[in-house]
């Protein structure tokens, strides 16, 4: 019987699933609590009561966006097969056209065009990768230069003589995208944050982080989460692409178009980083500014890759870094100290898990990082300054680290693809 694409739909040879049971919804939950919990003792113990403040929270929702946008596009990407390493500049892409369009049409039309600014970073970097067959990594390295340096030259062609105070290295002002709060319920989380009970108060920080002051285009950038998960998983035409992810060769045997697939995935990848370019210079800012991204390209992937090339894991994973950028903007060393007790605690739990699994060289060395980091914070009041600004990179690298052993890529992911050649 011959295989028509619907067939390779329901069944395609190499779109094996990642091995071992996921969590069911109740464990996931009661993972949550666990979490929130630990953080609220540490709140009482160390009185850094701003780290579950609802302000706390909404800065770091708002720092996050980017970061989740552009590892969502790496998800897609990647999972079709193609490397994205070129989100950083796709980003600048989106911030620079989105402030572009923003200013003169108005912020929606900026979004429309930041949207098509890294959407057209990832046509240049899917016919380079797929049509051309060069390596991924180099492909994506040569986007990044060649949108700074773009960028740079358009913003002193447009910019510098733009009426409303623009130079040649900042857009003019962009108007900003309609904000809201939910009524009552901002209120009633605001009090009882304030109250600084145990549990509660941090719970209502976060609800109430979420529904203060809160942008149209955050609630559009959260919503791309699950629809990413439903589309790539669980419609025919996901199955499809992740399919191309991990044995193209098998995928085509079935009837798929693989470069068609690998296109459409490079080609939303990178409208998916535009829009979080545009969401620096439209919610996070007013304005486009040179060196505006600040490497969120390359820390998205990072969360992509934290959360294992699932939406998830790679929102947990932009949440992460957001909330660490977050203390560096708003509380500085005070609450970064705090957490040092949190993460002290935190290596223990992981030791006591290596040592049931009977993993002795872990176990010890995390305790012993455990014991250096708890030392630190009972011998000083604050951190230094610098390891402020170094939190959310340092926090990268740790995540990478501490999550290599239980990654699983597609399978096919950066391995070149010719039709009909059979690899």
């Amino acid at each position: 019987m011959t295989a028509t694409p619907t067939t390779a739909a329901k069944a395609p040879p190499g779109a094996a699933r990642t091995p071992g049971r996921r969590p069911s919804l109740p464990v996931l939950l009661l993972a949550v609590a666990a979490a929130l919990a630990l953080f609220s003792a540490v709140r009482l113990v160390t009185g850094a009561d701003d780290i579950t403040s609802v302000g706390q929270v909404r800065s770091a929702l708002e720092l996050a966006i980017p970061i989740g946008l552009a590892g969502l596009g790496g998800l897609w990407a990647e999972r079709s097969g193609v490397i994205n390493i070129g989100l950083e500049g796709m980003l600048i892409l989106g911030t620079w056209f989105g402030a572009w369009a923003g200013y003169q049409w108005g912020p929606w039309t900026g979004v429309a065009m930041g949207i098509l600014g890294g959407a057209i970073g990832g046509l240049v970097h899917a016919v380079v990768t797929v049509s051309f067959g060069v390596n991924h990594i180099v492909s994506g390295v040569a986007v990044n230069i060649l949108a700074a340096g773009s960028t740079q030259y358009l913003s002193k062609l447009t910019f510098e003589e733009a009426p409303g105070g623009g130079s040649a290295t900042q857009s003019p002002r962009v108007g900003e995208i309609e904000r809201f709060t939910v009524p009552g319920l901002s209120d009633a989380m605001k009090a009882l944050n304030e109250k600084h009970w145990f549990f509660v108060s941090d719970l209502a920080g976060f609800v109430g982080g979420v529904v203060t002051d809160i942008s149209v285009l955050t609630v559009v950038a959260l919503l791309l989460v699950p629809a990413s998960y439903w589309i790539l998983w669980r419609t025919p035409f996901g199955l499809r692409l992740r399919s191309c992810g991990e044995n193209p060769t098998a995928a085509e045997s079935l009837g798929v178009n693989v470069y068609k697939y690998k296109y459409v995935a490079v080609v939303v990848s990178g409208a998916l980083a535009g829009l979080g370019g545009v969401f620096l210079a439209e919610v996070a800012s007013s304005y486009y500014r040179e060196g505006q991204t600040g490497g969120r390209g390359y820390i998205g992937l990072a969360a992509m890759i934290f959360g294992n090339w699932r939406p998830g894991g790679l929102a947990l994973g932009a949440g992460l870094f957001g909330y660490t950028d977050s203390l560096n903007l708003r509380s500085g060393g005070t609450s970064v100290h705090a957490l040092l007790l949190l993460l002290a605690v935190l290596l223990v739990l992981a030791a006591a898990w290596q040592l049931y699994r009977r993993k002795f060289v872990s176990a010890v060395t995390a305790l012993v990082v455990a014991a250096g980091l708890a030392f630190w914070y009972a011998s000083t009041d604050e951190v230094p300054t610098y390891f402020v600004t170094m939190a959310p990179y340092v926090t990268t690298l740790l995540v990478l680290a501490l999550s290599a052993q239980r990654l699983r890529p597609p399978r096919a992911v950066g391995d070149p693809y010719r039709r009909g050649t059979g690899k």
